[in-house]
C-alpha cells in the first residue's frame, strides 16, 4: 500500500535542487512504498525560500529552519544547507522525532559529527548521509566484484578526487577559500574517503601532507589570504593490512570530476573514473599472457540500480540518478525502520579520518585512526 510522507528541505541551492528533483520523481522511478510530499522548504531569506517553493513545488516556504522542523506536516527532514548549520538542524529534528538525511560532510568539525551521531542514535530514528558517488551502478558493481573475490585478495588501493575549479590563481577569493571546513579536505575529501571505507574497510593508520598552493587570491581591496587547503595526499594502512594512497585537489588543472580509484589484487585489478561513470575496467589474471588486458564493462540492466532508469545497456545513468537512489534508500530506511548505509556513523568514520589527516600533516608522523 502506498503512503505519503511530508518532507521538509533545508536549503534550495545546488544540492537542494538536486534533492527536490529526486524527491519529486523517486516514487515513479522505484515504485516506493512511501511517496514524498514536498511540504516545506527553508532558505536564508523569505524571497529565496518563496522562489524555491515555486520552482520545486513545495507547499510552504520559510526563512527559518526551526519553523520547518516544528511543522507537524513535516515528517522527515533533508538537510542541504552549509555544513556549519548541519548539527543544530539535525539535533532539533531528532528531538522532534523526525528522521534526517544530511548532505556531506556530517558537520563542520569532528565534534559536530560526534554530537550528531549521539543525537541520531539516542533518538533511534532513521538517519543517512549524502555520499552519492558510491551509489553509481558501476561502483556498486565494483563492491560486488570485490566481495566475490574477482581480483583475488586486494593488495593496494589508490584513490583520488581531483577538480580544477580553483586552479586559476587569478580567480577571486570566495567563501570556499576561507575556513578549514570549506577547504579541499573539508569539501572534496569526504567523498573519496567514504569510497575507500566502503570498498576496502576501516583505515588503521595514516600519514598526510596538506597544503595551500595559492596562498593569496584577488579581493576587492587587494590580495586576500587563503587560509584553507588546496590539495592533500594521504598514505594509508587499512585494518586488513592493505596499503593505499589518496590524493585530493581543487587545483588539478584539467580535471573536472576526477573521483577515481584503482585496486590491485592477487588475481586481477579494477579501475574506475567518475568522468566516465558508466564504465568499469576489469583485469583478470587468466589465460595466456598475450591475450590478457583490461576489459571495459559498460553498465547496464544487469548492474545494481540501473534498470530502474534505463533498459538499454551502455546508455548510462547520470549525477541526478545518484541522488534519486539516495532518496529511495532514505524512504526505505523510514519504511522498514532498518538502517541503510551510509548512516551518520559512516559519516563520523569519514570525519575521523579527515581530522587525523590534519594532525598527521601538522607533525609529520603516522597516526592511528580512532575507530567507532
Amino acid at each position: 500500500m502506498v503512503a505519503e510522507i511530508g518532507i521538509g528541505l533545508v536549503g534550495g541551492g545546488y544540492m537542494g535542487k538536486a534533492h527536490a528533483v529526486a524527491l519529486s520523481c523517486v516514487g515513479a522511478v522505484f515504485d516506493t512504498a512511501l511517496r514524498p510530499r514536498l511540504e516545506m522548504i527553508a532558505a536564508t531569506s523569505t524571497a529565496s525560500a518563496e522562489r524555491y517553493r515555486r520552482a520545486y513545488g513545495f507547499g510552504w516556504a520559510t526563512d527559518d529552519w526551526r519553523e520547518l522542523v516544528a511543522n507537524p506536516k513535516v515528517q522527515a527532514v533533508v538537510i542541504a544547507s552549509p555544513q556549519s548549520t548541519h548539527r543544530a538542524i539535525a539535533e532539533a529534528a531528532f528531538a522532534a522525532g523526525k528522521p534526517v538525511f544530511c548532505e556531506k560532510p556530517l558537520g563542520a568539525s569532528l565534534a559536530d559529527a560526534e554530537a550528531m551521531v549521539a543525537a541520531a542514535e539516542a533518538s533511534g530514528l532513521p538517519n543517512m548521509i549524502g555520499f552519492n558517488y558510491v551509489r553509481t551502478p558501476a561502483t556498486q558493481f565494483v563492491s560486488q566484484l570485490l566481495a566475490e573475490g574477482a581480483i583475488g585478495d586486494p593488495i593496494w588501493f589508490r584513490g583520488e578526487h581531483t577538480e580544477d575549479f580553483l586552479a586559476d590563481p587569478t580567480l577571486p577569493a570566495t567563501w570556499r577559500t576561507t575556513g578549514r571546513a570549506n577547504g579541499c579536505m573539508g569539501d572534496l575529501a569526504p567523498h573519496p574517503v567514504n569510497c575507500l571505507l566502503t570498498l576496502m574497510g576501516p583505515v588503521a593508520e595514516l600519514s598526510a601532507r596538506i597544503e595551500t598552493v595559492h596562498p593569496t587570491r584577488p579581493g576587492p581591496n587587494g590580495p586576500v589570504a587563503v587560509d584553507n587547503d588546496d590539495q592533500a595526499q594521504l598514505m594509508l594502512r587499512f585494518a586488513n593490512g592493505v596499503m593505499g594512497h589518496l590524493f585530493v585537489s581543487r587545483v588539478a588543472t584539467g580535471r573536472k570530476m576526477g573521483y577515481a580509484y584503482e585496486i590491485h589484487g592477487t588475481r586481477g585489478a579494477i579501475r574506475f573514473d567518475q568522468e566516465d561513470q558508466n564504465s568499469v575496467w576489469l583485469y583478470r589474471a587468466e589465460g595466456p599472457e598475450a591475450t590478457r588486458g583490461f576489459t571495459r564493462i559498460l553498465t547496464g540492466p544487469q548492474h545494481p540500480d540501473y534498470l530502474a532508469f534505463c533498459q538499454g545497456p551502455g546508455h548510462g545513468t547520470g549525477y541526478q540518478d545518484q541522488i534519486i537512489i539516495e532518496a529511495r534508500d532514505f524512504l526505505l530506511a523510514i519504511a522498514t525502520g532498518k538502517p541503510v548505509r551510509p548512516t551518520f556513523r559512516d559519516g563520523l568514520a569519514v570525519s575521523r579520518i579527515i581530522d587525523t589527516a590534519f594532525k598527521a600533516s601538522d607533525d609529520g608522523r603516522w597516526h592511528a585512526v580512532p575507530q567507532a
